[in-house]
């Protein structure tokens, strides 16, 4: 989550609880830390190729430096360059360049089309624009990462186009509004249509006109059978938003009693700081999970260093860091005090009730006939 966000939150907090997140010893400073991510510095796994060591002295000669375009915020991203530095002593310098998920794709193509791009590595969740950047011709750096045995064939969403996380979409309430838990998105519609004065424009939805908010909900209905039977309860009671970071400040404020399709990513350091007061469930009917694409530039001005942060980012001690920025990792043997993964969403769930978002172009027509359908949903 943006900066910006995480501090209106935090104001939000202070204002409703008082003293209560020092009396309840919640949140803030008191939060358990994890542990000290243990990096074998210069060292390699053992299943690299024998050549690796060529790959690293290029990256040596490239000057310690790299550029990331990324949809995530400092927080997010502090563990992950902090531990890769830890890693390759001549890493000095990682430039990180915060964009909006499609902004960052635009931006590169601009950019080159005008000269070049400063652009190393991008990160986004945007899978619908991933699908059309890397359909282009010379957008993405071909690159097949050492750590691809070790996760399996579906961490690469798109051909050299990895997910660095795999985060879970959720529901969040107040719970000073809502005292029991829904379930999932069928029973979140059963409770607002048992009283829908209470919920009228009370639970909100991110907005589908958007690529994030496309994404996720366009997953939820094709996974899940029974989810435009919810969402036609559900949508003329709602109101949308951009982003989670505004769905989630107005959930804490009791603006709103209850958003669904909520990534976890920002929400889980508003539940650590809430003292109670914000949760989130993974719905049984059905969690959507978003995985967060990274890859290389085709014209990467530092292609040897890229290759080290992709398979950093991947790797165990890497994916441990990712999770520490917030994100949940997918790899397993990641774990510890605060932090989360993929894992513990199959667990909750199950894993026959995980949707996953695929990495797939949506035709204009087949986009377009499916936001009629939404918004025609959300004005009855």
């Amino acid at each position: 989550m943006a900066r910006n966000h995480r501090s209106a939150i935090a104001l939000v907090l202070a204002l409703t609880l008082g003293g209560a997140l020092t009396a309840c010893g919640g949140g803030g400073s008191d939060a358990p830390k994890a542990a000290e991510n243990k990096i074998s510095k210069g060292e390699v796994p053992a299943y690299y190729p024998k050549d690796y060591d060529a790959l690293i002295e290029a990256a040596k000669k490239e000057g310690g430096k790299i550029t990331v375009y990324s949809n995530l915020g400092d927080d997010n991203m502090a563990p992950i360059v902090r531990d890769f530095k830890k890693k390759y002593g001549f890493i000095k310098t990682v430039d990180i360049n915060e964009l909006d998920s499609d902004e960052l794709f635009q931006k590169v193509l601009s950019e080159n089309a005008a000269g070049s791009s400063p652009a190393d590595v991008m990160i986004s969740s945007a899978a619908t624009a991933w699908a059309d950047f890397s359909g282009r011709k010379d957008t993405v750096l071909e690159y097949k990462s050492p750590e691809l045995s070790e996760l399996g064939e579906s961490a690469e969403l798109l051909p050299s186009v990895y997910a660095m996380s795999k985060d879970p979409m959720t529901i969040a309430y107040n719970t000073s509004l809502m005292e029991k838990a829904p379930t999932g998105i069928a029973d979140l519609a059963a409770i607002m249509k048992a009283d829908e004065g209470k919920f009228k424009n009370k639970v909100t939805v991110r907005d589908p006109e958007g690529s994030f908010g496309f994404t996720v909900t366009h997953a939820l209905t094709e996974g899940n059978s029974g989810a435009w039977d919810a969402l036609g309860t559900m949508l003329p009671l709602a109101r949308p938003e951009t982003s989670s970071g505004t769905q989630l400040e107005k959930i804490v404020a009791g603006e709103y009693t209850a958003g669904f399709l909520i990534s976890a990513s920002p929400a889980y350091p508003v539940v650590e700081d809430s003292a109670g007061l914000v949760k989130i469930v993974f719905p049984k009917d059905g969690t959507v999970v978003l995985p967060r694409g990274i890859g290389i530039a085709a014209e990467a001005p530092h292609p040897a260093t890229s290759k080290l942060f992709l398979d950093f980012a991947l790797s165990q001690e890497g994916q441990r860091a990712v999770a520490e920025g917030g994100l949940s990792s997918y790899r397993k043997g990641v774990q510890g005090q605060g932090l989360h993964t993929y894992q513990e969403v199959v667990d909750a769930v199950g894993e026959d009730h995980i949707i996953p978002v695929e990495y797939t172009a949506v035709s204009k027509n087949d986009a377009e006939a499916w936001l009629d359908r939404f918004n025609g949903l959300a004005k009855k």
